[in-house]
């Protein structure tokens, strides 16, 4: 005879891993070590390419080994931009930075809690951030009349935080 436990199961439907970050507390600092990792990563990709010793950098950016390898720690978050900017500078590659960041909301977000959100990663980032919200209606109809503001959005680079890019905004 098979007796089944009752047990209580928790519906994840509908839920994001960002929302679950969000949840426990630790999205921002999940986000800048995945940061941190990308670039590290990417540094150690162009030495390896141009056949580059740590020791060789190190010495190209006038510093140690050892401060060289802080910076090229995944889990040594706090690097600042203009260390990593200094280290790809010497193998011969650029981080973009721009003036201002640009956010195109599609939906409809509680207002106070996207401010503070965007005020929040401002002084995070030191750098301005600039929201323009849309309702999916609004949307279709400035898509509709070839908006210049949604041409700008399709045709330059962008980063797709949520949700999914549909093929015919491209």
């Amino acid at each position: 005879m098979n007796v089944r436990k009752n047990r209580k199961r928790t519906d994840h439907s509908g839920s994001t891993f960002d929302s679950f970050l969000q949840q426990e507390g630790i999205r921002e600092e999940v986000e800048a070590v995945a940061i941190k990792r990308v670039l590290a990563w990417r540094l150690e990709q162009a030495m390896q390419k141009q056949q580059k010793t740590k020791q060789a950098v190190a010495r190209q950016l006038h510093t140690s080994r050892s401060q060289l390898d802080r910076l090229l720690d995944p889990r040594n978050v706090p690097v600042t931009l203009d260390s990593i900017t200094r280290a790809a500078r010497a193998l011969g590659k650029r981080v973009i930075t721009a003036s201002d960041i640009d956010v195109l909301v599609i939906g409809k977000p509680e207002s106070d809690a996207l401010a503070e959100a965007l005020r929040k990663l401002e002084r995070q980032l030191g750098r301005e951030i600039n929201s323009t919200v849309l309702s999916r209606k609004e949307l279709e109809s400035r898509r509709g009349r070839k908006d210049a503001f949604l041409g700008n959005v399709r045709h330059n680079k962008r980063l797709l935080l949520v949700g999914a890019e549909k093929p015919s905004a491209r």
